[in-house]
């Protein structure tokens, strides 16, 4: 249960998760005398060996990534997004030129200091993950534009974009269909350190192995495909990946959705860790608003292309708007003495490409005559 994060305790006075300590046992070799495997030795009654204990990981003590060690010491707002606009055109009819547009975001504002971590949260389908792509320049903006410091990322050409991927990276939400199952762990990070020319030859295989030590990993798994790593350690090879290059920058889309709970509590403890050592900033998107609540310092709240940003605290002890109300009813608590009452949303999603005006959400927020007051 301590692997859980809680919004109700975390937003207030944040602890580190608590993790399973120990490896799974080897399942050809399982010890004699235990009901589970060591994984499971915190209590007597499971098992009556002790496993081996993580500890802390390898870079803990170890030299830093080239150029993380200058980022540390840079301070003021890193990313900077005025009124992001990205559309999806729908064919017209045949013989036609009208054509209809999916508003997938609609004119997004944020920004994120350094070293901070913005999430942003929202029902499925409501623009998140395009948000991210389009900062990233995966997508291309329809309007708007996204300053990474005072380099405006919207004008950039191919090869001054490439250049800048550096600075900026992607966790996926699904480590196992973004990895290549053809490709070692050796060639999926070298790819990145050569493609930058960050590593050459011999150096290649060094470097990589002091990436998958920052992320608990070794270089017993340089040599290892995709298929045979569990989740967890296959999104760990997904966060090495984005880490490889050194950024500043990383957008992490729902990285522990496909997780099981002890597994999300080590993966969120990693980027916690990661982002102490090497100053990262996160864009952090996800719609579990526990998780939220402890990785955040700012949360902008998404509806319908559009978004609404603040203070996490401020957003989860008094929220203003009605919507952001019944978001936070929904969140299931591990304890039914600080379960609230439940705000249940109405109605149907309107249509992204023909969206009502004014405020979208209100609709489907239980009592229209509601004081929206931001």
């Amino acid at each position: 249960m301590n692997s859980l994060p809680n919004f109700y305790k975390d937003v207030v006075k944040k602890k580190r998760l608590e993790e399973i300590p120990g490896v799974v046992g080897n399942l050809i070799d399982l010890p004699a005398d235990a009901i589970f495997p060591p994984v499971a030795h915190t209590h007597k009654r499971f098992a009556s060996r002790k496993a081996p204990v993580r500890g802390n990981p390898a870079w803990a003590s170890g030299p830093m990534l080239a150029g993380q060690r200058r980022r540390r010491t840079l301070s003021g707002v890193l990313l900077k997004v005025e009124k992001l606009v990205k559309y999806f055109p729908i064919p017209g009819k045949i013989f036609s030129s009208d054509k209809d547009h999916v508003r997938a975001v609609d004119g997004v504002s944020f920004e994120i200091q350094q070293g901070e971590t913005l999430s942003l949260v929202g029902e499925s389908g409501c623009g998140k993950t395009t948000v991210g792509k389009t900062i990233l320049r995966l997508l291309e903006p329809t309007a708007g534009t996204v300053w990474l410091r005072d380099l405006n990322l919207m004008t950039l050409k191919s090869k001054a974009l490439r250049r800048t991927r550096k600075e900026m990276q992607i966790i996926f939400q699904d480590p196992y269909s973004t990895l290549n199952p053809r490709m070692t762990v050796l060639s999926i990070i070298g790819e990145a350190l050569s493609t930058h020319r960050l590593a050459q030859g011999k150096e290649i295989a060094e470097k990589a192995v002091q990436i998958l030590e920052m992320v608990g990993l070794g270089a017993e798994h340089l040599y290892r495909f995709p298929h045979e790593f569990s989740g967890g350690q296959r999104q760990r090879i997904g966060i090495a990946r984005a880490l490889a290059v050194g950024p500043e920058l990383v957008v992490a889309d729902e990285p522990i959705s496909s997780l099981d709970v002890s597994t999300q509590a080590q993966i969120i403890n990693l980027m916690e860790d990661l982002q102490k050592r090497l100053g990262l900033t996160y864009l952090f998107i996800s719609h579990d608003l526990n998780v939220v609540a402890h990785i955040s310092d700012h949360v902008a709240v998404m509806y319908l292309g559009k978004s609404s940003s603040g203070p996490a605290r401020v957003l989860y002890q008094d929220p203003r708007h009605p919507y952001t109300l019944a978001l936070l009813s929904s969140v299931p608590v591990p304890d039914p003495s600080l379960k609230g009452q439940e705000i249940i949303l109405q109605g149907e999603v309107p249509s992204p490409i023909n969206p009502p005006s004014g405020c979208a959400s209100i609709p489907a927020v239980p009592g229209e005559s509601m004081n929206v007051r931001g």
